[in-house]
């Protein structure tokens, strides 16, 4: 079954996902307009910074068509900066700052430090380990129900004797996010689960 997924090219490591979707067996497009996500299986939303997102999603009048159809059910995935637009909720976001939404989460932004925190962990993602290169990332301070922790860190950037574990991806239904940026790493894994996760989603309809 040929699969077309979307990344938003607005920002962000576009060519990288693209690549990773490809080698995962999509075919890839940019997505800069309403009408582009008619042709999509599902979307990727790449890093960034997310009010600089958030703002460039009200100047394309991309956002309340991307909350239609992520609502009517396109499955998407969100990566750092994608991660906090799929969420419900934002701790320490900016005055104003809105989302997508989709993910009954509640994300930090910010949480693991500036620029210069930036750093690589080996982490637990679906039950295997993997290595994540986190770069001024998010954390998932807390999570509904119908939400499943597919990731979590055992510490902070800074190691902090039982600091908690901290949540960095997470799937509800046809959603998906990772605190993390998988497209720099050359690992397929992720971007292999969501193609999966989209070709479900493409045989219940």
């Amino acid at each position: 079954m040929s699969l077309v997924i979307g990344v938003l090219a607005l920002q962000g490591d576009v060519r990288e996902h693209a690549h990773a979707l490809e080698a995962s067996g999509a075919t890839a497009v940019g997505v800069r307009r309403a009408e582009e996500l008619d042709r999509c299986d599902g979307l990727v939303i790449p890093g960034g910074e997310s009010t600089a997102m958030w703002r460039l999603m009200r100047a394309f009048d991309l956002l309340e068509p991307l909350r239609k159809r992520i609502e009517a059910g396109l499955p998407a995935y969100g990566s750092c900066a994608g991660m906090i637009m799929l969420a419900d909720r934002i701790e320490d976001g900016v005055e104003g700052q809105e989302t997508i939404g989709g993910i009954d989460m509640t994300v930090r932004r910010n949480a693991f430090g500036r620029q210069v925190d930036s750093h690589e962990s080996t982490i637990q993602f679906d039950g295997r380990p993997l290595e994540a290169v986190f770069i001024r990332a998010p954390w998932v301070e807390s999570v509904g129900e119908g939400v499943e922790i597919l990731g979590s860190v055992e510490r902070p950037v800074h190691p902090v004797e039982g600091a908690p574990r901290r949540i960095v991806a997470v799937r509800q239904g046809r959603l998906m996010a990772t605190a993390f940026h998988p497209e720099l790493t050359g690992d397929p894994t992720v971007h292999r689960y969501f193609t999966e996760l989209v070709r479900q989603s493409k045989n219940e309809e």
